[in-house]
């Protein structure tokens, strides 16, 4: 038996970041990620020897640059508490900005159709539909696997959303007034490749700049959305006048950029007149 101040204490000797230890502490003892105060009041309290081997096990792994979110099965995203595994992208509060960029254009219309594609967890299909009830919503993912695990998401949190299997908007029925989609677009060769290797390669990697899925969806879009729809897409911190080049030279209008709370260009977009 030890204290939880010890097994944190312990933790951080280890080498673990003190939120990451928190957070690991906390998913072996079944509380929630967000009841960090039950640590300062439990700090005396004692973890059993399961639980303990438990933690020691998931810190190594961790050590190892698995994401936190594999190691306890969550990731909170646009106040939805999503289950994820190694099957799909951790999703990341960056994304978050194509969420809000979407309800902004959606907003008009109530009942819009929506498709998201790459769903990957179903983090933004399912964000829209939780805050949106009335918006009809579509996914899309190659991955079977990844599939299960949003259809999972939307099961457990009572969300409708049409799912399908396909390469972007193949097999998905439409028009649609927004199309968003957080796609790979990262290079093959990028330099940050070893710190992702955990997560599904082929929903991160687009070809030798990148743009390969961006340029395949601007494409498809122009046929798939109605007058004054939108398409929405999230891309690399340097690839925005990349994109805003492509969309624009497909003959998108209102062609703009949108920042992530770090400042970033991390969103672009526009509009099929």
């Amino acid at each position: 038996m030890q204290t939880v101040t010890d097994a944190l204490a312990y933790l951080h000797a280890m080498g673990l970041d003190r939120l990451d230890a928190q957070l690991l502490a906390l998913h072996v003892a079944g509380r929630p990620a967000h009841d960090r105060a039950w640590l300062l009041t439990h700090d005396t309290g004692t973890l059993p020897a399961p639980a303990l081997a438990s933690l020691q096990t998931l810190a190594q792994r961790r050590l190892q640059g698995e994401p936190i979110a594999y190691l306890t099965g969550h990731k909170a995203f646009y106040g939805l508490d999503l289950q994820v595994d190694a099957r799909v992208l951790v999703p990341r509060p960056d994304t978050e900005t194509l969420v809000d960029w979407a309800l902004e254009v959606l907003a008009p219309t109530p009942n819009a159709t929506v498709v998201d594609l790459g769903t990957g967890s179903g983090a933004i299909a399912l964000a829209l539909k939780h805050t949106r009830p009335a918006l009809r919503v579509q996914a899309v993912d190659y991955s079977a696997d990844a599939l299960t695990v949003a259809q999972a998401n939307a099961q457990r949190l009572g969300l409708e959303v049409a799912f399908a299997q396909g390469s972007w908007l193949s097999g998905v029925t439409g028009p649609f007034h927004a199309i968003v989609s957080n796609p790979p677009y990262i290079r093959e060769d990028d330099e940050h490749m070893p710190a992702l290797r955990h997560e599904p390669r082929q929903a991160l990697t687009a070809g030798a700049d990148g743009l390969d899925d961006i340029r395949a969806i601007v494409d498809q879009a122009r046929q798939r959305l109605l007058p004054n729809g939108w398409l929405l897409l999230e891309h690399g911190y340097d690839q925005a006048p990349a994109v805003r080049a492509l969309l624009m030279a497909a003959g998108f209008t209102e062609v703009q950029s949108r920042q992530d709370l770090a400042g970033i260009e991390r969103c672009s977009g526009g509009n099929w007149a």
